[in-house]
């Protein structure tokens, strides 16, 4: 039996690939949060469905794992990309030793689908941190920071802020700004591929204070990036850029 462990985008149809849409077709079982099953539910009605709320990846990732080695084909699913912050690792590690056939399904992740929204922001090295301390001490997610901003990479932040957590984009921004000027640009981009869907382009320094959520990418250009026609644009390097 199969147990795949699939990205299916950001949120909307299109954008899940056709590589995703045939191994959940071949799939009896569809597993995952509960937000994520249901943008996948339409497209496939009859499915037997096992969802769980948010904090239980573990258990819904040893559910799929048993039901695979029950006789089904079992699909785990991931908004974005199954490997990029999502459950590729975990179930790789709980199907360890079991003999079930584990197969990884990429899918466009949240960096480069809000990219996309926003212009051209990582055409150049980037780093992709994750503000989010439920699994990361906070100290190692400010090194991280730290060691970005100083590299001069551009950097994307996932899960910028929660309830708990509504200062954590202003931490953020206070590091990056001991190594970038208050005008460098930046922007965010929320509900990517859902209703809703929206970027905006802004100065580091306004950044700061904007009005995120954990359905929120932010992005930070580095000493390079420019906002060109109201887009966000990292040069690569060709002379044409200088232009």
């Amino acid at each position: 039996m199969k147990l795949y462990v699939i990205g299916i985008g950001p949120g909307s149809p299109s954008q899940i690939t056709p590589q995703a849409l045939h191994a959940m077709q071949e799939s009896q079982v569809i597993v995952g949060y509960t937000v994520y099953v249901d943008l996948v539910r339409p497209l496939f009605p009859n499915k037997e469905y096992i969802t769980t709320a948010m904090k239980r990846e573990e258990d819904r990732c040893r559910m799929a794992v048993d039901r695979a080695l029950q006789g089904s084909n079992v699909a785990v699913v991931c908004s974005g990309d199954s490997g990029v912050y999502g459950m590729a690792g975990l179930v790789l590690t709980m199907a360890q030793g079991t003999g079930l056939d584990v197969e990884i399904i990429p899918g466009m992740t949240a960096a480069t689908t809000g990219a996309a929204l926003l212009g051209a922001p990582l055409t150049h090295d980037f780093a992709v941190i994750s503000l989010s301390d439920l699994l990361t001490p906070l100290a190692t997610i400010e090194k991280r920071l730290e060691c970005a901003a100083e590299a001069d990479f551009v950097i994307v932040l996932y899960n910028p802020m929660s309830h708990k957590r509504r200062d954590y984009l202003q931490k953020a921004c206070d590091i990056i700004l001991k190594y970038r000027g208050p005008q460098t640009p930046a922007g965010f981009a929320r509900n990517i591929g859902r209703d809703g869907e929206e970027g905006f382009v802004l100065p580091l320094g306004e950044l700061r204070n904007a009005q995120v959520d954990m359905f929120t990418t932010v992005f930070i250009g580095n000493s390079h990036s420019r906002v060109i026609d109201g887009k966000l644009v990292t040069p690569r390097g060709y002379g044409v850029e200088g232009v």
